[in-house]
């Protein structure tokens, strides 16, 4: 019962018209004309209805953009991507962003400590840092990838369908970009690599945010703070390495402790220490001996799972 591209952005079109006010004699004619045309047109106006009403107990992003956005272009493509994707695709999916479902029905994961690299199936590729969890819908007609949990890094190609990526905080839109999104409790972090991608937060009712390539910007439900270069670490995870520049210890072990399991903990006495370097992910043992030569600390090893760094005394 799917609808084409074309058909739904003419569905899409009639229903935000509808909004705005009653049709007039002359556009009530033009609808109706519209819809006896084929019965691809009754199938979409159906669905479209269905998927409206339906968007009204929603709290998804997707339902945002496509009942709020103020401007045509925003509400149209998430009108468009949700007819395409039908009502009860919508429903999965706003499932998924309510974690009635969790992430370990994602379609594709990785663990603690390890990373993944999938090709997509317009030839885009997407990979998954530590301990991340993703929903991908590749079509000829859209292309949406759903961040669950973690971080990811998507190098989209060009194609005649933009790029949708969902977080837990809002929607972002692109052509072809080269992007890293990581998912926080309460925000979620882009950076921009090569290309341009658009912002929309879940409860933001203005114009979308624009972040060009070598920027990265956190954004919440209901707003983004100022975009800024790119740091060194950004996307540096997808080498295989994690790259600290005048990093603060104790953010340096936080990062540090996304790629293992157990407690990794910062005393506060050399909590503010510097330090600067790129060092292997694949051996976070290795980086905990190379800390105690470049910096005054002693690496406690209570258990193999339970790590403390402090003062040496």
């Amino acid at each position: 019962m799917n609808v084409s591209s074309q058909v739904a952005e003419q569905a899409v079109h009639w229903l935000l018209e509808m909004q705005q006010g009653a049709l007039n004699p002359r556009q009530q004619a033009a609808w109706q004309q519209w819809l006896n045309a084929h019965s691809e047109h009754q199938r979409a106006w159906e669905q479209i209805q269905r998927v409206n009403q339906r968007l009204r107990g929603v709290p998804s992003p997707l339902a945002h953009a496509a009942l709020n956005a103020p401007t045509s272009t925003s509400r149209r493509q998430a009108l468009k991507l949700l007819l395409i994707l039908g009502a009860g695709s919508a429903a999965a999916w706003s499932l998924r962003q309510q974690h009635i479902l969790p992430p370990l029905t994602a379609d594709y994961r990785s663990p603690v400590g390890q990373r993944r690299t999938v090709q997509l199936a317009d030839g885009s590729q997407l990979q998954l840092n530590t301990g991340s969890a993703v929903d991908v819908h590749f079509d000829g007609q859209q292309r949406l990838v759903r961040l669950l949990e973690g971080e990811i890094l998507l190098t989209a190609r060009a194609g005649q369908a933009p790029l949708h990526v969902l977080t837990g905080q809002g929607l972002l839109n692109s052509q072809a970009a080269r992007l890293t999104v990581r998912q926080f409790n309460d925000h979620t972090q882009l950076a921009v690599l090569a290309g341009q991608v658009e912002v929309m937060p879940n409860r933001y009712y203005g114009l979308p945010l624009s972040v060009d390539a070598a920027h990265q910007v956190n954004f919440t439900r209901k707003g983004w703070d100022t975009p800024r270069p790119t740091d060194a670490n950004s996307g540096a995870w997808a080498d295989g390495m994690l790259v600290a520049a005048h990093m603060r210890l104790e953010d340096f072990l936080n990062e540090l402790g996304r790629y293992r399991r157990g407690q990794l903990h910062c005393d506060p006495q050399v909590a503010n220490l510097l330090l600067s370097g790129s060092y292997p992910l694949d051996d976070s043992e290795r980086i905990l001996d190379l800390l105690e030569i470049s910096l005054p600390v002693k690496v406690r090893r209570f258990t193999r799972y339970w790590v403390t760094v402090q003062a040496r005394v």
